[in-house]
């Protein structure tokens, strides 16, 4: 290959792999450097250089000058290099050219083996540096083949792996050639190139669908909140403007729900509830829990708790199938719900029934059995004894025993304290009137009159 020839390869590579020239021709010095020391020895005396005015390759191999040879590969006779420079002397360091061409058969294969090497790595650091900073963002690529489970698709200049892990349950069946989305979540760089991990399941893969879908969020109008997911089931979505006059929800579901219908057959079906955000956190939940109605929220912020109160035929629709509903929506807010009908709020609310509460080993089911039972406070549950308890549906004898003792030291311990109190008050009121005496015995035209 002239010259010109190898000037004009050096482009069209750098052209079509998308290479930095000057990484090039560093991978093709060291090609020639290595050739040169497999051809006169393994000595690192050698220099090579790129000449881009000629397009030629220099090759020099660096030999002392010594009165007497004894190493051919690193000296030189002191004749032999005047003949080359005039102005050598004994112990410098002389360049003598070589002909590259003359490495041979061997030699030329292994500078090939190390610009081909050379250039799969700065090939794969150049693919990797492009896409660790595409992570977030949604490829659209094709199937090549699928191993164990784990799909590996055609992204256009790389390979990128799509775990099971990361596939939607529901979609079960893919085709050698088929196009699919997938998030990318990660790119890392390993010995056998970058690995580029895709997903259909990340929540983030959910909202860049609608933003593909939806002009408003892509044009910043229409903001995505939060995003909860079970993949292939069921899929919550909280939107929020700060335009009075769009409506976010509207938007996202598009004329007669073509935008969402969009994003839900892209998901295989999976249905998506689309949820005004608001900063009033009731609201907020009330509606998150749709399609179920809310009829009060009890809110405790220090605990990031929600007691939601919804009508009583409507409470398996809260909760949800297995309670996916109110998981979803939990996540969606990021509190934690705690959903009750109404008449088990009501019963909660008297004060009998939250005496049954306070009492050691006894929770709200246990609670519900007793209440359910006749026995509606702590004090009502001393009138029977320990055996009649334990006949009870759900209650052991032993469970039954301990109720019992835990509501007789209650009772107790509220009359010591109702005691106490009475004590107190008595106390409190004898000063008074003591008080009031002293002050009328001191005022010669007699007491006041109290209003």
């Amino acid at each position: 290959m002239n010259s010109q020839e190898l000037k004009r390869t050096i482009d069209q590579i750098c052209r079509d792999k998308g290479l930095d020239r000057s990484v090039l021709i560093l991978t093709l010095e060291e090609a020639i450097r290595s050739a040169a020391k497999r051809k006169y020895g393994l000595s690192d005396n050698f220099e090579v250089t790129f000449n881009e005015a000629t397009g030629e390759i220099d090759v020099f191999h660096f030999k002392e000058v010594v009165e007497v040879v004894t190493d051919n590969g690193t000296q030189i006779s002191l004749e032999e290099a005047k003949k080359l420079d005039p102005e050598s002397a004994i112990g410098e360091e002389l360049g003598v050219k070589l002909d590259a061409g003359n490495f041979g058969r061997i030699a030329a294969q292994s500078a090939k083996q190390v610009i081909i090497q050379r250039m799969k790595d700065a090939e794969r650091d150049l693919i990797f540096e492009e896409f660790k900073d595409r992570v977030g963002e949604v490829v659209n690529g094709q199937i090549q083949r699928v191993d164990k489970g784990n799909i590996i698709l055609n992204i256009g200049r790389a390979e990128a792996l799509l775990p099971t892990s990361e596939q939607i349950p529901r979609e079960t069946y893919y085709h050698r050639g088929e196009r699919l989305k997938a998030l990318i979540i990660d790119a890392k760089l390993v010995s056998r190139g970058p690995q580029i991990i895709l997903s259909r399941t990340h929540p983030d893969f959910l909202a860049a669908l609608f933003e593909a879908e939806v002009p408003e969020i892509s044009e910043g109008i229409v903001k995505i909140v939060s995003v909860a997911r079970e993949p292939g089931s069921r899929a919550k979505i909280a939107v929020s403007t700060s335009d009075g006059e769009i409506d976010p929800v509207g938007a996202c579901v598009g004329l007669r729900g073509s935008r969402v219908q969009g994003v839900v057959q892209e998901l295989k079906g999976e249905k998506i509830d689309i949820i005004p955000f608001s900063t009033d956190i009731a609201h907020y939940v009330a509606s998150a829990l749709a399609p179920s109605g809310v009829l009060r929220v009890v809110v405790d912020e220090g605990a990031k708790s929600l007691e939601v109160v919804v009508p009583d035929e409507q409470l398996s629709l809260a909760i949800g199938r297995k309670g996916q509903n109110v998981r979803l929506a939990s996540r969606l807010v990021g509190w934690r719900i705690d959903v009750k009908n109404e008449t088990k709020y009501q019963r909660a609310l008297k004060d009998g029934y939250q005496s049954l509460l306070r009492l050691p080993g006894v929770g709200e089911t246990t609670a519900d059995l007793l209440f359910e039972a006749g026995y509606g406070s702590a004090k009502d549950l001393l009138e029977v004894d320990a055996q009649q308890l334990a006949m009870i549906e759900g209650l052991s004898p032993e469970k039954a025993s301990q109720i019992w003792n835990a509501a007789k030291d209650y009772v107790e311990k509220v009359a010591q304290e109702d005691a106490e109190v009475a004590v107190r008050e008595a106390i409190a009121k004898d000063f008074f009137i003591q008080k009031a005496e002293r002050q009328a015995a001191e005022q010669p035209d007699g007491p006041e009159e109290i209003v």
